[in-house]
């Protein structure tokens, strides 16, 4: 039995994901997406890595690693304010769009859901995931065509917070992280049927 709340443990990895509440959408302009990631960084930077994500529509995926614990903090204690840190992020994204779009309630799922990456393997699997989620949900053909997630950073030289490095050496170089992700789409992919 797969297990989507796992405390956020200092050094370990995490595919994070959460869901529109009802048929929502939790972006509804360019703007939008652009102010999430915004805020992403505003609330999570200091607390985690980044290494992929995709905004779609009414959910969204980042696959990170959480920060070691600093030598002056209680472990507990960090990692329940790492979980805070991400409710403190859906909570400001929502009060800022239901003010733009004139309405109130729970924008997002009340708890939102992680899955313990436990290998390299597994974390290629997630990474290929994240790019392909627009194409498995239909909005594009191919994953450099959707605009936002990590897609574009990674196969570029241009700066940004996500660590492409440490991504790209896991596929050796980039050629190969491409043709990976081309030849995984051509094979049924075991975590579509895990996921949203």
């Amino acid at each position: 039995m797969i297990d989507y709340y796992p405390a956020l443990e200092p050094g370990k990895y995490y595919h994070i994901f959460n869901h529109a509440a009802g048929k929502l959408n939790l972006f509804a302009s360019d703007k939008n997406y652009h102010y999430f990631l915004e805020k992403y960084a505003l609330h999570l930077n200091e607390r985690v890595n980044t290494y992929a994500y995709c905004l779609l529509p009414n959910h969204f995926h980042f696959l990170i690693q959480i920060k070691e614990t600093p030598n002056d903090v209680d472990k507990q204690l960090y990692i329940k304010s790492t979980s805070k840190k991400f409710s403190n992020l859906f909570s400001a994204y929502s009060q800022a769009f239901n003010k733009q779009q004139n309405s109130f309630g729970n924008l997002f799922m009340k708890r939102f859901k992680r899955k313990q990456i436990t290998d390299e393997e597994y974390f290629k699997e997630v990474v290929f995931y994240i790019h392909r989620n627009p194409v498995h949900h239909g909005l594009v053909k191919q994953p450099d065509d959707w605009k936002y997630s990590s897609w574009h950073s990674l196969i570029s030289t241009k700066p940004t917070r996500i660590l492409r490095d440490e991504v790209i050496q896991r596929f050796d170089t980039i050629e190969n992280f491409t043709t990976w992700h081309q030849q995984q789409s051509n094979e049924k992919s075991a975590l579509e049927m895990e996921f949203l």
